[in-house]
């Protein structure tokens, strides 16, 4: 839970600053913040990271 309040506390800060200050950068903050948030989670998996990966994306 507190992950994401953390996130969507990212999300309205650099929502505010990017319409406030024009600047697209603040706009990719969000997913970059995500995507950071799953690669912390892939590489907390005790198996080798690549055999983590081929069976995450081999999942149907």
């Amino acid at each position: 839970m507190i992950i994401l309040i953390g996130l969507l506390v990212i999300t309205g800060i650099s929502l505010f600053l990017g319409l406030r200050k024009n600047k697209v950068i603040f706009l990719a903050v969000p997913f970059l913040s995500i995507f950071l948030y799953f690669l912390i989670q892939i590489i907390m998996v005790p198996a080798p990271f690549f055999e983590t990966l081929k069976f995450i994306f081999s999942l149907s």
